[in-house]
């Protein structure tokens, strides 16, 4: 298949405008045409992992982190982003990332830490706010079924695990159509009277184009009054970090060791643990010291993330364990996640999880 067919899917479950400003998600190196037989799933795109693709005859590697954070102004090899991009360019290997936008979603790298622990009740953290719209449309009885139908097939109307959501009031407009115009009720010249109806309706700002040419196809009207609006509300599948239950409570140590087990810990970097049990859970994938305020309203005993400074766990306070596992340790399964997202989808593309740990920080003991 074509790298925009994989792309676009991958897309589709984080789309790109959920990343970090800071971010360089998306096709780094590659042709969105050219076309792809094998895929290398990795956390990091280093030298060592276009080798393995090399060798193991994949032509596009899926990176969680990208290679390409700045711009680059000269490619001499000098060091080893260069030397990746280089090195992918001649042997014809595209590069993918997808890094703070499948954070920002339900179900992607903070989620697969729940799963892993097996929380459950799972909800994000920090939703997003910003991301949704509303639109108001005015029309006529005879249509209300069909623009709003339209209207929900195109994505809109959903409101967390409700969907074909609307609000509809009854009323009447007025209008009248001067020469040039070809109106479908009353006549040019003459002010009209109709009856109407209101629909409001919230959709993701992600799909306005789909929703308005949605709207315009299913309207009757050749001039369609409408109004949209930004909403401040938060969006619950999108944002940082997840927060969920145990099924049965634990002991502080108990979890600890549980949390070692159950995540491949070589060790755990925590605060004082207090005199009450474990139940409540908020996790963060990669660093995460920016919600701990989000997961002490949210009630969590413990907050797992990592690259924890020094001065910052003093902010626990005693109101929360605070536990860093490492930033590699905290995402190494988003591999096992995108091996799953993209096999589902493409059951007949070759995929395959890299044999290299591409961890920098390695542990003496």
């Amino acid at each position: 298949m074509k790298i925009r067919e994989l792309t676009q899917y991958l897309e589709f479950i984080a789309p790109l405008s959920y990343q970090e400003s800071y971010d360089n998600s998306g096709l780094i190196v590659g042709d969105p045409d050219d076309e792809i037989q094998k895929a290398l799933i990795s956390l990091d795109c280093t030298e060592d992992i276009v080798d393995e693709a090399i060798a193991k005859g994949c032509d596009i590697i899926v990176s969680h982190h990208p290679i390409v954070f700045k711009g680059l102004k000269k490619f001499n090899g000098k060091n080893y982003v260069e030397r990746v991009v280089i090195k992918a360019i001649q042997n014809k290997i595209a590069i993918y990332a997808i890094h703070t936008n499948l954070d920002n979603v339900l179900g992607g790298v903070s989620s697969k830490i729940a799963d892993k622990l097996a929380l459950e009740c799972q909800a994000v953290l920090q939703p997003k706010v910003g991301l949704l719209k509303k639109l108001i449309v005015y029309v006529p009885r005879t249509h209300v079924e069909i623009v709003r139908n339209a209207l929900f097939s195109a994505g809109a109307g959903g409101i967390g695990n409700y969907d074909q959501c609307s609000y509809n009031t009854l009323g009447y407009g007025t209008f009248r159509a001067l020469e040039g115009a070809d109106p479908l009720i009353g006549k040019i010249g003459v002010q009209e009277r109709v009856e109407e109806t209101k629909i409001e309706i919230i959709y993701p700002a992600i799909k306005e184009r789909s929703v308005l040419l949605a709207m315009y196809q299913s309207h009757p009207y050749e001039e369609v009054a409408y109004d949209i609006f930004s909403l401040g509300n938060q969006l619950h599948t999108v944002g940082a970090g997840v927060i969920g239950n145990l099924s049965t409570a634990s002991t502080a140590t108990d979890f600890l060791a549980y949390l070692k087990d159950k995540m491949n810990l070589k060790l755990i970097r925590h605060t004082r643990l207090l005199d009450k049990p474990i139940n409540r859970v908020a996790v963060c994938g990669g660093a995460g010291s920016f919600l701990l305020r989000e997961a002490k309203l949210s009630g969590a005993d413990i907050f797992i993330t990592a690259d924890y400074k020094y001065h910052d766990f003093f902010d626990a306070e005693d109101e929360i364990v605070i536990a860093d596992i490492g930033h590699f340790e905290s995402e190494q399964f988003t591999q096992e996640l995108l091996l799953e997202v993209i096999q589902k989808k493409f059951v007949n593309f070759a995929v395959l999880l890299t044999e290299i740990e591409t961890n920098p920080i390695k542990y003496y003991s």
